[in-house]
């Protein structure tokens, strides 16, 4: 097992300095600011296609995560020296600076769901996930750089979101430039309309966890936010009988459709327990939410665990057999936190090496200058119609996994 560990650790580094990071740096606009919006699944760049807020907000994160959590010096045998720092540092900032010039609303506050190629404003949809992938760079973007305005600038977002973002009974989705509610098509699928999602809770816990992390002190209301947040997950999301997250629902929190999210149960589980290992750091009264994560981390591995990667969902109980490469990430870090809390359990652990070689061969995309496939069919071949890059497709999960595996 210790010297699969090794290569492990040695392909990531390899991968993740060599080929995943330098396409994305490579779509840096150094012309219109901001990172191009959109290649093709035949690696076409549309300098003219809309940039979204989701991708340039995830971008400005990772390579703010890169700056601070990533020692320069021998990393394996890949040297990480203050100059490729530097470069990760600029990546950050000039993201930053388009997310400040382009898609914040400067007249009524919030961050616009699109803008086009030079930067005026596309789709001026207010939605609750977009302001929090902002919220979450900007607190990462503080904490590397030190720089206040933007601290201020995601206090503002928070204290937008919750005045404006949700109702006494937690948050909602989709609003228009002015605030007045619409329908949630961006984060409605499989043929339901949501007021309410697990995705959106799932990740305004994420960012308001960072944005509480990097400056605790400030943050006692970010604390008392995310303390609801969980509790909504434990007591509206999770449901104990089924041992799953729901995905869908009204506005009274009834489930819409039978769907169990494989991807974003396993991704809920260790984002879940990261929030209460940061909690606990900062004397917060003991949360347990064990059972939870823990239950979400087993049935993922009993029911979806196979060599050839994970599933993406299961409607109704029928299995949507395609691999997605962002479930995969998650199911990695998902699992090797599983394998972090109960060292016993070393089936975790060997899933993440065989994701990760199912990743290998049929998940990257050893096409020059490119990255990973977004979806790859039950026989292995890539999906042809998936952008390599687009507002989704962002480096956010394999980047993540990548920070997260070397630390853990």
């Amino acid at each position: 097992m210790e010297e699969k560990i090794i290569r492990f650790k040695q392909e990531l580094r390899e991968e993740f300095i060599g080929h995943m990071l330098p396409f994305w740096m490579n779509l840096k606009d150094e012309e219109k600011g901001g990172f191009y919006g959109l290649v093709d699944f035949d690696l076409t760049l549309d300098k003219k296609a809309d940039k979204g807020c989701i991708l340039n907000s995830r971008i400005l994160w990772l390579f703010s995560n890169l700056y601070t959590r990533i020692e320069t010096g021998e990393w394996g045998e890949v040297l990480i020296d203050q100059a490729l720092k530097d470069r990760w540092l600029e990546m950050a900032n000039h993201a930053y600076r388009f997310l400040c010039d382009a898609f914040l609303d400067k007249e009524m506050g919030g961050v616009y769901w699109s803008v086009t190629y030079d930067g005026k404003p596309a789709d001026t949809t207010k939605h609750t996930y977009n302001q929090a992938f902002a919220i979450y760079a900007l607190s990462s973007y503080y904490e590397a750089t030190g720089n206040r305005e933007a601290f201020t600038l995601a206090m503002d977002l928070y204290h937008l979101v919750e005045e404006k973002f949700r109702d006494e009974d937690g948050y909602l989705e989709a609003f228009k430039r002015d605030y007045e509610l619409e329908s949630n098509e961006k984060l409605s699928e499989n043929g339901v309309m949501a007021t309410r999602t697990m995705n959106t809770l799932l990740h305004i816990m994420e960012a308001y966890t960072e944005l509480f992390r990097v400056d605790e002190d400030q943050n006692s209301e970010v604390q008392g936010s995310i303390l609801e947040a969980l509790e909504i997950i434990n007591q509206k999301i999770y449901d104990p009988e089924k041992g799953r997250l729901e995905v869908f629902f009204d506005k009274d929190y009834n489930s819409l459709i039978d769907l169990y999210s494989y991807g974003h149960d396993i991704e809920a589980a260790w984002l879940i327990d990261r929030t209460v290992d940061v909690l606990s750091k900062s004397n917060t009264a003991n949360i347990d939410v064990s059972i939870l994560t823990d239950t979400l981390t087993k049935n993922i591995y009993d029911k979806t665990f196979n060599p050839h990667g994970i599933p993406a969902e299961a409607e109704n109980g029928k299995v949507l057999e395609t691999r997605i490469w962002w479930v995969q990430c998650e199911s990695m870090i998902g699992f090797m936190n599983g394998y972090n809390k109960d060292s016993t359990k070393e089936e975790y652990l060997e899933a993440v090496l065989s994701i990760w070689e199912y990743v290998k061969e049929h998940v990257i995309d050893r096409r020059p200058g490119s990255e990973w496939f977004s979806e790859v069919r039950a026989d292995n071949t890539p999906i042809e119609t998936k952008p390599m890059a687009d507002e989704w497709k962002c480096p956010y999960h394999n980047g993540r996994m990548f920070i997260e595996m070397m630390e853990r």
